[in-house]
């Protein structure tokens, strides 16, 4: 073999390890928060999961496979790593859909879910989810999300190696788990707002059966709006701050079942 013969080898053998981290990496990086929104340039997204695929290459380098000699084999090889980046990716981004949920709650409950107009993601939200969304992926920037993500996609390949499709019974459980659990933290994040509505609600009840004349909504109206919005002050750095918590926690296991 001479020297031509052995670059154009080695060459090829870089594109194929290469690309072969970026379709998991990508996919990934592509629903992550922060780093995934749609709000960012097509080519900025690029971008930066060039530079996760970069900063996890060497990280997982001894455990690339051979480059298979027939394109039949690299097809299926290839596509199992867009499936694992994209379930690596929503388990993270069902954070951020806690927060929409929880703001989404917290706004029904306290009348709040129709002042302010487009927020943060592309989805509709009242103004309590675009103030918890935007402060959360702040947080989580702050916080070093990119260190971590990068973690957490180095530990996906101990998790399920190059080419291992993940069984369907385990797939689905883990999907299920994943939901449960995002609704379960939205509605935990959001109870303070949800007891003074319930508190609310039957206070004005028992005003109103005592003085049936009064027209109680009038005084009623602004007073759970401004209680909603003192509640928002106080409980907002709390609701932050565990919500961040849970959010290592999933960073440090991405595919582990939630409770």
């Amino acid at each position: 073999m001479d020297l031509f013969q052995l670059v154009a080898l080695l060459t090829e053998e870089m594109v194929y390890t290469a690309a072969l981290v970026f379709t998991r990496v990508g996919a990934a990086v592509a629903l992550l928060p922060g780093f995934g929104e749609q709000s960012l340039p097509a080519r900025v997204r690029l971008i930066i999961a060039i530079g996760f695929t970069v900063l996890t290459w060497p990280l997982v380098a001894p455990r690339l496979p051979d480059l298979p000699r027939e394109i039949t084999e690299i097809l299926p090889l290839f596509m199992v790593e867009a499936l694992i980046g994209v379930m690596l990716g929503l388990s993270i981004r069902m954070m951020v859909l806690v927060l929409q949920l929880a703001g989404s709650i917290a706004a029904q409950a306290t009348s709040l879910s129709q002042i302010m107009g487009a927020g943060a993601t592309p989805d509709p939200l009242p103004a309590i989810g675009n103030i918890l969304v935007i402060a959360g992926l702040a947080l989580a920037l702050v916080t070093g999300l990119h260190i971590k993500a990068v973690a957490a996609i180095a530990i996906s390949y101990d998790v399920l190696p190059f080419g291992l499709i993940p069984p369907a019974s385990d797939f689905t459980r883990w999907g299920v788990s994943q939901v449960a659990h995002a609704f379960s933290l939205a509605f935990t994040l959001s109870a303070p707002f949800v007891i003074a509505s319930f508190a609310y609600n039957l206070t004005l009840g028992v005003i109103n059966r005592a003085m049936p004349q009064l027209m109680v909504a009038f005084i009623g109206a602004p007073a759970i709006t401004a209680a909603g919005i003192l509640i928002l002050f106080l409980s907002a750095p709390v609701i932050l701050l565990a919500w961040g918590e849970r959010l290592d926690d999933v960073l440090a296991d991405p595919f582990g079942e939630r409770r």
